[in-house]
Formats: structure tokens, C-alpha cells, sequence
């Protein structure tokens, strides 16, 4: 057993992500099988006393054929009126395979919204952890039915990432229809292997990714990188597997399933994990040379002075990204003055921000506590 993967028979805390592919069966029913099998894992590990998530796509998928889909829609109330089919009936299919283990599923459906907001963000981890100990398992998906452009995650990796960070977990699980991440991209012309274990998702290891081809789901291997890679900053393991034929028993037991993903050696802390990954960006900050590396090598707040251009259209406490004079990306943050405060005082010194504008908030326009560095 590798050193590295024995690791994971320590995990407390561990959130499972199932794809469209995963639980449903090539006609687009919910596959009891192999819900059953995820199922059972999953309240083998609770009885081990193991926080258990489920993030679960599928809810799409299982309400097309009863509305007379044959393949999925473009458009959004479309997709709005089989996820409000479907999420019901794949809810039924997990509590059909739970009941004979005296557990039922307790459902959460989110937006971004709900993760955006510091407030509702905490209340969504107060529930989570509410639930443990309890004769439940926490299925949570995207709420299809009312999500938008706007308030959409974009797919059920990055959620289930962002539910790992929310709960601290110590393993995330991304099953898929894949076995794992290989060595070369699809439509390569090779033969390709599996990798084992990647120490960190660089653009390199992103370079591998190819597209979804499913038909059913929304995320490719790209948008499961990404995941990992949000994931793991927060000092999470991420194990990428098949949905039909790899087992989380296997995976906490070290057996050599899937892809690891190898978690960071100084993880972010809570609050700016929520800021990296949970917070979209509403600008762009563009700062000279000097600024970009008060930021990003010595961790200090960035100042009006460093400040070049300001992009973009928000209030103060909206998150910003933070760029180089490259326009490469040097951090993300929240800032303390709106864009047209921060237009006006860019380039300034501190001391010049009350002549300017009448008053003065602070000095910093985005203080270090509230900044992330890009790495």
C-alpha cells in the first residue's frame, strides 16, 4: 500500500460526488444498483463515525424521459422543468436504498447564492454538521429548478468542491465515467495510462483534460480539475474514479483506485477558502510591478498607490481579482472601497484618500486578511 493512499483510512470527513453517468442507467433511470452500492459505502463509513456528503448530479438527466426529452435541452426552463422531475425521483431511488439501513436522505439544494453570502454560507455548514450523527445521509445538488447564468455553479465538481471546503474535508471523492485521469488527452492517437498521483493541478496536468461527451452532464475532465485543484488548496485529498466500477470502501480502505490528488501543504485558511472559491469576481484591479509583489511575496495589503487601473462595475466587500501589469492573475480579494472610489484614488498615497474623497474608510483598498494569493 503507498504511504501516500494509506492516508485516507484516516479521513473524518468526506464528501462523495456521483455524476449523471454514474447513477443513472443508459436509459436515463436512476441505476439502484449502483446507488446501492454508493449507499452502502457511505453508511459503512457514518457507523465509523466518518462525516459523509453525497454531492449528486442526475436530477436533469432522470426527468428528461418522463417530460419526452430524447437527448438534453438547450434551454434554461427546459432544463428547469426536468431537474424539478427528475430531483424527485432520484430522491426517491436514494431513500428506496437507504430505508433498508433505517436512513433516509436529507436533501439540500444550493445556488451560488447561498454559498456567496457569508451569512448563508455558515447557515448551509450549520446544517451539514447538524445532520451528522443522525440516521441520514446529506444529498446535496444544484437547485436546477431555479438557478440561473447568474447564480449557477456551473457543475456539480465545483460544488461538491466548494462543499468540501465548507465542511473542511479531508477527502473528496469525484466519481465519474472515467477511471481516473491519463497521461495524455483524449483522441491522443496513443494508448494512454492512468496517472497514479498528481502532486498539484498545473496547467501541464489541466493540458490532459478533454471534453464531456455524455450527452447528459455538464462537466468534462477540465471542470474536474478545477475542482481538485480548489479542493486540495483547502487541504483535501481528491480521489478521481469510475462511478460504476470503483468503491469508496476501496479508496479509504488505499487501494490503488483512481487518481490522487495529493492536498496542499499549507492550506488556506476557512474564511479565505470562502473567498477563493466561493466568491465570483465582480472586477479586475490591475497594479504595477511594485504592488504585485508587496502582495505576492510579502503578504501585505494592497494600497491605493500600486493601483493602475480599476475594471469593472461594484460595491464595496464585492471580491476582485487582482492583476499583475502582465495581466497575469497575483491574488483575489475584497475590497474596501467601491470602483468608482477606487478610480479615483488609484495611484494615491493613503494619505491623500480624505482630500480626495471626503472621507476615508481605511487605508488599504483590499487589506491582507481579505486577500488570497494566486499560486
Amino acid at each position: 500500500m503507498s504511504p501516500l493512499r494509506d492516508k485516507l483510512r484516516y479521513a473524518r470527513r468526506v464528501v462523495i460526488k456521483v455524476g449523471t453517468r454514474a447513477v443513472l442507467t443508459d436509459d436515463r433511470k436512476p441505476d439502484r444498483a449502483a446507488i446501492g452500492r454508493l449507499m452502502a459505502d457511505a453508511v459503512e463509513l457514518q457507523e465509523r463515525g466518518v462525516q459523509v456528503v453525497v454531492v449528486s448530479s442526475g436530477a436533469v438527466g432522470t426527468g428528461l424521459g418522463p417530460l419526452g426529452f430524447r437527448k438534453r435541452p438547450a434551454s434554461i426552463p427546459d432544463l428547469q422543468a426536468a431537474a424539478a422531475v427528475g430531483q424527485a425521483l432520484l430522491m426517491e431511488a436514494y431513500n428506496a436504498v437507504l430505508a433498508p439501513r433505517g436512513r433516509c436522505v436529507a436533501q439540500l439544494l444550493l445556488t451560488h447564492e447561498d454559498v456567496r453570502s457569508r451569512e448563508r454560507y455558515l447557515n448551509t455548514r450549520n446544517t451539514l454538521n447538524a445532520l451528522h450523527g443522525r440516521p441520514v445521509v446529506p444529498v446535496v445538488n444544484e437547485n436546477d429548478t431555479v438557478a440561473v447564468d447568474e447564480i449557477k455553479f456551473g457543475d456539480n465538481d465545483m460544488l461538491s468542491a466548494l462543499v468540501a471546503n465548507l465542511i473542511g474535508a479531508d477527502l473528496l471523492v469525484l466519481f465519474s465515467d472515467v477511471d481516473g485521469l491519463h497521461d495524455a488527452a483524449p483522441g491522443a492517437g496513443r494508448r494512454t495510462q492512468r496517472i497514479e498521483v498528481v502532486e498539484a493541478v498545473t496547467p501541464d496536468v489541466e493540458a490532459l483534460a478533454g471534453a464531456s461527451v455524455s450527452g447528459l452532464g455538464t462537466g468534462g475532465m477540465i471542470s474536474k480539475l478545477r475542482a481538485a485543484k480548489a479542493a486540495t488548496a483547502a487541504g483535501a485529498a481528491v480521489v478521481l474514479a469510475h462511478g460504476k466500477t470503483d468503491r469508496v470502501a476501496a479508496i479509504v480502505r488505499g487501494e490503488p483506485v483512481g487518481t490522487l490528488f495529493l492536498p496542499a501543504e499549507k492550506p488556506l485558511d476557512h474564511r479565505k477558502r470562502w473567498i477563493a472559491h466561493s466568491l465570483r469576481e465582480a472586477g479586475t484591479l490591475t497594479v504595477d510591478a511594485g504592488g504585485a509583489k508587496a502582495v505576492r511575496d510579502h503578504g501585505r495589503s494592497l494600497l491605493p498607490a500600486g493601483i493602475r487601473a480599476c475594471e469593472g462595475r461594484f460595491h464595496a466587500g464585492a471580491a476582485v481579482a487582482v492583476v499583475g501589469p502582465d495581466g497575469k492573475a497575483v491574488a483575489k480579494g475584497i475590497v474596501e472601497y467601491s470602483a468608482d472610489e477606487i478610480r479615483r484614488i488609484l495611484g494615491r498615497k493613503t494619505a491623500e484618500i480624505e482630500k480626495v474623497l471626503g472621507y476615508k474608510v481605511t487605508d488599504e483598498v483590499v487589506h491582507r486578511d481579505n486577500l488570497v494569493v494566486v499560486r
